[in-house]
C-alpha cells in the first residue's frame, strides 16, 4: 500500500495552561520547545510523549522562544520583556537580559552565536551580546510592535517585520538601516532569507508572499491572496521553493516568475514553526494548552515546472521588477565564519547609550532560574554524547516512518501521480464523437486518475491520439498494406488514405464542418465588440467546445470580465465542471478562479444589504451578484466532491475551495 505524504504524527498537553509560543530545533528538526501562560519553558522531543527540560525563572508569561543554530542555546522573552538564554548542554541559565518596556515577540540568534536580536511590541529591536550581559544596540523606526526579526545567513545584515506592514533591512557593522521594502496591506507574519542567494520572502495577515531582491531592493514577485492569512515561511535548505503555510494549507511557491508547484489542505490550525529535515517538512502548531506536530513527505509533493499554477504578479505595486532574474545572477551569501570580527555589530558604533551592565535583580533572577531534567535518559542521549571524549559520532536524526493510505476512508491528501504513458487497456472506449467531443485544446495537464469520490474516468488533456483507438482501423484494408510501403511512395497515397478516412465517416466531418460554423459566426460577433452577445450565441450553440474555446480568450484578458458576464457564464461553469474531459474542466476551473478573486469582495458587500428608494445602478448590481451568489453556492458541492482528485487537478479543486470558502 502507498504511504501518505502528510500526517498528524502526535498531539500533547504542553503546559497548565495556554500555549503562547514554540519553536522546532532548526538544525535537527527532532526537538521542540514551548512557553506558556504558566511562566515556563517545556523541551520535547518530537514523536515522544514526555517533557525531556523545563525551565523556571519568568516571572510573566512567556510570548517568545527560538533555538540557536546548533541547539545549544535556547532564548526565551516573556510578557514584561526580559529575555533569558539558557545552555542546553549544561541545564543551566547563562544571561538575563532586560532592557525592553513590553513583551518579546521575536527572537534570533546570531550565525556565530555571540549575539542574539529580539523585537518586542514596543517598537524596539535590540541587539544583545550574550558574553558581556548588555544590550549594544537599539534599533528605532518601526511604528508598531515587531513580529518577526531574521539573521541573514553570513551574520551583516539584520531582517524585521512588523504590525506596521513594513519590513526593514539592517546593516549590523555600520548599525544603520539600509532600505525599506512596502508592499503588503496587512501585518508581516513572517520574514525569511533565502538560504543561498541574495533574495528575501515575506508572508503578511494580507494573504501574500511577497519575494524580493536583496541586490536591487525590488520586488521580485507577488503570489494571488489566498483563502486565510499566512502563519508562516521557510525555504527549502537548497533554495528550491518556499514552503508557505496558512491555517488550513500548504503552499510550495517559485518566484521567478511566481507560480505554486503544489498545494494542499493540512488541518494543522495555528501552525507556529516549520523546518525541513529529512526529506520531510515538520511543522508544529498550538491550540490552548495543547500542541500538535505534523510531517509532510517532500518526497511525495510535487515540484514539476511542467505542472505549476502560474500567478499573475500584481506590477503595480512599489518596487516590482518586471524583469526576472536568473538565480545565477544574483549574488550569494557567505557563509563561512570571517576570521575577523569587522562583520560583527561593533559595540563603538552609536552603542554606549544603548549598553546596559547587569544589575542585582538581573543576578537575582539567574539564582531564581532553574533547569528541571524530567528525562534524564532522552536528555543524556541528545545532549550529552556531543563532548565527551571517546563517543562515537553524532547520529543523523532518521525520518519519522510515514503510515499508509487509509483505503476506506479515502485519500486526504493525495500522492502526486507517475506520469505513464497510457494503453488502450487502461483507457476508457471512447464512443463516436459528440457534440462535446473536443478538438485538441493547448493544456500541459498530467494525467489525473479516477478519484474514489468520483466514479467518472477523465479524458486526459495531454493526449496526442484517440484514447482505445488505432487510427489504422480507419483505413481500407488496402490502405493498410500501402501504410508499410517505401517512403517514397506514401507521398502519393497521402491523397488516397485522406479520401479513404472520409468515406463512412460522414457524421464526423459534418461535426468538424459545423463546429468551424460555430465559430466562424462568434468570431464575427466578437469582432464587432459585442461580447456579451458572444458568449449567449455561444451557450445557445450547446456545444461545450465552442464555450471552452470563448473562455479561454476570456481568461487570457482578465479586463473582459463584467458582473453580467459572470451571470451569463457561472451555469456553464458548473455544467463544465463535470465533464469527462480533463482540458473542460481546466477551463472551467481557470475562468471561476479568476471569477472569484475578481468578485467575491463585490459579491460579500453587495448582497449584505438589500437597497431601497431608486438608485437604479445599485439595485441592478445587488441582483447580478445574488445570483452569482447563488450559482456559486450551488457550484460548492461539486467543488467539494472533486478536491479528492490527485495532482493538479485536485490541487487546483482544493483552491477554487478556499476560495469559494471567502463568500459570507
Amino acid at each position: 500500500m502507498a504511504t501518505k505524504r502528510s500526517w498528524k504524527l502526535q498531539e500533547f498537553v504542553a503546559h497548565s495552561s495556554n500555549v503562547n509560543c514554540l519553536a522546532l530545533g532548526p538544525k535537527s528538526g527532532h526537538v521542540l520547545v514551548t512557553g506558556g501562560e504558566d511562566k515556563k519553558v517545556n523541551m520535547w522531543a518530537v514523536g515522544k510523549p514526555n517533557c525531556i527540560m523545563s525551565f523556571s525563572g519568568q516571572t510573566s508569561a512567556v510570548e517568545c522562544v527560538r533555538f540557536n543554530s546548533d541547539e545549544e542555546l535556547l532564548a526565551a522573552g516573556s510578557q514584561s520583556g526580559t529575555l533569558k538564554i539558557w545552555d542546553l548542554e549544561a541545564a543551566k541559565i547563562v544571561r538575563t537580559l532586560t532592557g525592553h518596556k513590553s513583551n518579546v515577540k521575536g527572537l534570533d540568534f546570531h550565525p556565530y552565536g555571540d549575539f542574539v536580536a529580539s523585537s518586542s511590541s514596543d517598537t524596539k529591536v535590540k541587539l544583545w551580546d550574550i558574553r558581556r550581559k548588555g544590550c549594544i544596540y537599539t534599533y528605532t523606526g518601526h511604528s508598531g510592535p515587531v513580529e518577526c526579526i531574521q539573521f541573514s545567513p553570513d551574520g551583516r545584515w539584520l531582517l524585521t517585520g512588523g504590525d506596521d506592514c513594513v519590513i526593514k533591512l539592517w546593516d549590523l557593522a555600520m548599525g544603520k538601516l539600509l532600505h525599506e521594502f512596502k508592499g503588503h496591506n496587512g501585518a508581516i507574519s513572517g520574514i525569511e532569507f533565502h538560504p543561498v542567494e541574495f533574495l528575501m520572502a515575506s508572508g503578511s495577515k494580507d494573504k501574500t508572499v511577497k519575494f524580493w531582491d536583496l541586490e536591487t531592493f525590488n520586488m521580485v514577485s507577488s503570489t494571488a491572496p489566498g483563502a486565510s492569512p499566512i502563519r508562516s515561511i521557510t525555504f527549502h535548505p537548497e533554495g528550491n521553493n518556499l514552503f508557505c503555510g496558512s491555517t488550513d494549507y500548504l503552499h510550495v511557491f517559485g518566484w521567478e516568475p511566481v507560480r505554486c508547484f503544489d498545494a494542499f489542505p493540512m488541518s494543522w490550525g495555528k501552525v507556529e514553526d516549520m523546518v525541513v529535515s529529512n526529506s520531510q517538512l515538520i511543522g508544529a502548531s498550538c491550540h490552548q494548552t495543547n500542541v500538535s506536530i505534523y510531517v509532510v513527505d517532500i518526497n511525495k509533493i510535487n515540484t514539476s515546472e511542467n505542472n505549476v499554477q502560474y500567478m499573475s504578479p500584481t506590477k503595480e505595486e512599489p518596487g516590482f521588477n518586471e524583469v526576472p532574474r536568473a538565480a545565477s545572477a544574483r549574488r550569494s551569501f557567505r557563509r563561512e565564519r570571517p576570521h575577523t570580527t569587522s562583520t560583527k555589530p561593533k559595540p563603538e558604533v552609536k552603542s554606549e547609550p544603548q549598553r546596559q551592565s547587569p544589575t542585582e535583580d538581573d543576578e537575582r533572577e539567574d539564582l531564581n532560574s532553574s533547569a528541571e531534567i524530567r528525562d534524564p535518559v532522552k536528555y543524556e542521549e541528545i545532549f550529552q554524547p556531543k563532548h565527551k571524549l571517546g563517543q562515537p559520532p553524532e547520529k543523523p536524526s532518521t525520518p519519522f516512518p510515514a503510515p499508509l493510505e487509509d483505503k476506506a476512508a479515502g485519500p486526504k491528501e493525495a500522492p502526486v501521480p507517475k506520469k505513464e504513458p497510457s494503453t488502450p487497456q487502461e483507457s476508457v472506449p471512447v464512443k463516436p464523437p459528440q457534440p462535446e467531443a473536443a478538438l485538441p485544446h493547448q493544456h500541459d495537464v498530467q494525467h489525473i486518475p479516477p478519484s474514489p469520490k468520483s466514479p467518472q474516468t477523465l479524458i486526459p488533456s495531454d493526449r496526442n491520439k484517440p484514447i482505445g483507438l488505432d487510427m489504422k482501423d480507419f483505413l481500407p484494408h488496402n490502405q493498410q498494406a500501402a501504410d508499410v510501403a517505401p517512403v517514397r511512395g506514401r507521398a502519393e497515397t497521402s491523397r488516397e488514405k485522406i479520401e479513404g478516412i472520409r468515406k463512412g465517416h460522414g457524421s464526423v466531418c459534418s461535426l468538424l464542418m459545423h463546429r468551424n460554423r460555430n465559430l466562424d459566426v462568434i468570431r464575427a460577433i466578437w469582432t464587432a465588440g459585442d461580447i456579451k452577445t458572444a458568449v449567449e450565441s455561444a451557450i445557445n450553440m450547446r456545444d461545450q467546445a465552442v464555450v471552452v474555446d470563448l473562455l479561454n480568450i476570456l481568461n487570457l484578458r482578465k479586463t473582459l470580465w463584467t458582473l453580467g458576464l459572470c451571470v451569463i457564464l457561472l451555469p456553464t461553469l458548473k455544467d463544465l465542471l463535470t465533464s469527462k474531459y480533463e482540458n473542460y474542466v481546466m477551463s472551467a476551473c481557470s475562468s471561476l478562479k479568476l471569477l472569484l478573486i475578481s468578485f467575491t469582495s463585490l459579491i460579500n458587500n453587495s448582497i449584505k444589504i438589500q437597497p431601497t428608494g431608486v438608485d437604479f445602478s445599485r439595485e441592478e448590481r445587488y441582483k447580478k451578484c445574488s445570483k452569482c451568489y447563488s450559482y456559486l453556492i450551488a457550484t460548492r458541492g461539486i467543488v467539494e466532491e472533486r478536491q479528492h482528485l490527485m495532482g493538479k487537478l485536485g490541487s487546483t479543486f482544493r483552491e477554487l475551495q478556499l476560495l469559494l470558502n471567502q463568500l459570507e
